[in-house]
């Protein structure tokens, strides 16, 4: 094993001097050819060729616009209308993904893909992971939605996009805004979230009064300034050009709501503020031969406090900090017209300092390094390689679990193969690999593949089928953890898992998009905590489950001129999936379903937009989210009951460069438990203004 671990690392190792080779500038040969933004023409052997490579996308320009996998992309203009609060709310309102959270803004919140939740959901900031180590989740306060460009989602275990490790449940690759146009541009948004105040009981049983500061219970600023040139800078220091962007963000949030208890009395919530504030900056410089450097900067701080249940008095504070600092450097000609490829480094610090209701303070302290190199050949028209590597290297300093470090990566290669115009083959593998110290799997490489296939049976009509293994190891707090009432286990094994899915994608011109696909995936070892002996809880590999599912969506973009009204778009969405848990001595006889996952899951929104005397645009969106039954426990004994959420929001521009927004989120005040004994607000009025002032100048 230590042998056959010396010549991954070896290969890795060969794969970065290769690609630094590559990346030397003077191996850059000038071209002149026609670029816009969204493809350019190559030639090869005498033959042009168009390949779409995707603009500012961080680590996705040597991916594919056309995958096997069903994947799902949320634009600027969708985060700026939707009127979501967060990260979540956004992915809930948009895609209808199922969402478990502990509360209103900042509270822990786990996003659901194909029913794995956030610890088996890579998260990517562009293109690079940034889960914890410790645990495997992803604090989503720590990006600001008007950082944001898009949000790329892809589906399953298949990924083959960005080829990342431990994808369960699938990938959601968050792009924050970098390149800019020519010249000046700030931007900035102010907004206050009213909760509604009434009467309500108090703990004690005791009438209490209406709060009337409840209508100013949370608000949100932020403000950026970015600067763009597509020319020479002082004797063409900066090559064709450079951009830079700064932007800072802030929020408080009392979380204070009205809510119905379990014996139907309306409650107060209460202990469970959050301040947070985050910066970001970020400098982008391209050259003559469209290769990019693009360096970025992230920071991120909250304070909160984190009640001990839904409705209870005791608190503990929690302080997070997060700095994130990367550099990336592509290249769309890596030397020759055959070849691009892409590289970034990034370094992550992550702190975490919980303090128990008891003054008990745990403190954990983050520290990793992640580089990625990606690089694509073109070899023949019908034939594309693909290949790279990621490693990473994690020392986690914590009260709880230690001084602990670990490297791990992997190396993979992807071929796309087109016997028949119409018709695509994608098989991947990758090694994946690890070492972690005193855990039983500390030499640990294993091989995981992949076949796609994509069938364009016309312009319109797309099949996609996709056969899969997906793999995690286990996170630190799985294998170490020392407190409380918890042990880890280092004898773990890695998760495992197989899975395929079917998909149909039908559009019609820019009017209709119909889209289903079915999916399957059985998996083993799986790691749960669970009470043994002496009442302390344990993580073992006791974890094996299926899943069956089906995923449907249908939506309209309907022109219409009918006075101001330019545009309606109605969607629905309907997600079905079926879990069976195979552990614990149940079998598919008895019926038992992962907790929090709905059976049946059902979006709908309608879009309508305008413009007034032919200046001022605005829009208009009624979205509603259902979610059948959900378990709390594994024995589904302790039921979370249905619910749906009904929200609008509105954009009106009130001049060139102001927006006004409103939303209204549960507009039906539904009393709902996204997480056990931990309620949700009811009725929220957001009232803001968004600022955009562009002094570019415009290109001859």
């Amino acid at each position: 094993m230590l042998s056959t671990l010396f010549h991954a690392r070896a290969l890795i190792l060969f794969l970065l001097f290769f690609n630094l080779f590559l990346l030397n500038p003077g191996m850059i040969k000038g071209q002149e050819t026609g670029f816009d933004n969204e493809f350019f023409e190559d030639g090869f052997n005498g033959d042009s060729h168009l390949h779409e490579f995707e603009e500012e996308s961080g680590l996705t320009i040597v991916g594919t616009r056309q995958t096997s996998q069903q994947m799902a992309v949320i634009n600027r203009e969708d985060i700026e209308q939707q009127g979501a609060n967060d990260l979540a709310g956004l992915l809930q309102d948009v895609l209808a993904l199922n969402i478990a959270r502990y509360g209103a803004y900042g509270n822990q919140t786990s996003i659901h893909l194909r029913g794995h939740s956030s610890k088996r959901v890579v998260f990517l900031i562009d293109g690079v992971p940034a889960n914890s180590a410790m645990d495997g989740g992803f604090d989503i306060n720590q990006i600001d939605l008007s950082s944001i460009e898009r949000i790329e989602v892809i589906y399953g275990g298949s990924d083959t996009k960005f080829n990342v490790s431990g994808a369960m449940g699938g990938v959601i690759n968050i792009v924050t805004i970098k390149k800019h146009n020519q010249g000046w541009r700030f931007s900035g948004s102010v907004s206050n979230t009213s909760a509604m105040p009434g009467e309500y009981r108090g703990r004690s049983g005791e009438r209490q009064s209406r709060h009337w500061e409840d209508l100013f219970d949370t608000q949100n600023f932020a403000f950026s300034a970015a600067y763009g040139s597509s020319e020479a800078y002082d004797g063409a220091a900066f090559g064709n050009g450079f951009s830079f962007r700064g932007g800072v963000f802030a929020n408080h949030a009392e979380n204070h709501f009205l809510f119905t208890d379990s014996f139907n009395h309306l409650r107060r919530k209460d202990n469970n503020e959050v301040w947070d504030a985050g910066a970001n900056a970020s400098f982008v410089w391209e050259s003559e031969d469209h290769a990019s450097l693009i360096a970025s900067t992230n920071f991120y701080y909250g304070d909160k406090n984190i009640p001990a249940t839904g409705f209870s008095s005791i608190f503990g504070t929690q302080e997070d900090f997060i700095s994130r600092q990367t550099i990336m450097f592509d290249m769309p000609r890596a030397g020759h017209d055959d070849f691009a490829t892409e590289a970034s480094l990034t370094w992550q610090f992550a702190k975490m300092d919980y303090t128990s209701p008891a003054d008990d303070l745990s403190r954990h302290n983050q520290h990793s390094l992640s580089a990625i190199n990606r690089w694509v050949w073109y070899p023949g028209g019908r034939l594309t390689l693909r290949s790279g590597f990621d490693y990473r290297f994690i020392n986690l300093d914590s009260t709880d679990i230690g001084n602990r470090s670990r490297h791990d990566g992997g190396i993979y290669l992807t071929t796309e193969i087109k016997p028949l115009e119409e018709f695509q083959l994608i098989p991947s593998v990758k090694a994946v690999f690890t070492s972690s110290g005193s855990a039983k799997f500390q030499e640990h490489i294993t091989f995981v593949p992949k076949l796609g296939l994509l069938w364009n049976v016309t312009d319109s009509i797309s099949l996609k089928n996709n056969y899969f293994r997906s793999f995690k190891f286990p996170e630190f707090e799985d294998l170490y953890w020392e407190g409380g009432y918890g042990t880890g286990n280092p004898d773990l094994r890695p998760e495992d898992g197989w899975g395929a899915d079917l998909g149909a994608e039908w559009k019609f011109k820019n009017l209709l998009t119909l889209e289903s696909t079915f999916f399957s995936q059985w998996m083993k070892d799986s790691i749960h905590w669970y009470s043994g002996s002496g009442g302390v809880w344990r993580p073992e590999n006791v974890g094996e489950a299926v899943f069956f599912g089906l995923d449907n969506s249908i939506c309209f973009n309907i022109p219409v001129s009918i006075g101001p009204l330019k545009e309606v778009s109605p969607s629905l969405t309907y997600k079905y999936l079926r879990s069976f848990l195979l552990s614990f001595g149940y079998t598919f006889d008895s019926g038992k379903k992962i907790p929090y996952n709905p059976e049946h899951t059902i979006g709908g929104s309608i879009s309508i937009s305008w413009i007034i005397e032919s200046l001022y645009s605005g829009s208009l969106i009624i979205s509603g989210h259902y979610e059948s039954v959900r378990y709390e426990d594994r024995a589904n004994l302790a039921e979370l009951e249905p619910y749906f959420l009904l929200n609008a929001a509105v954009n009106q521009e009130i001049s060139s460069n102001i927006t006004a927004f409103v939303s209204l989120l549960n507009i039906l005040n539904t009393s709902y438990e996204s997480f056990y004994r931990y309620p949700m607000p009811g009725i929220t009025l957001t009232l803001g203004m968004r600022i955009n002032i562009d002094m570019g100048r415009n290109n001859d």
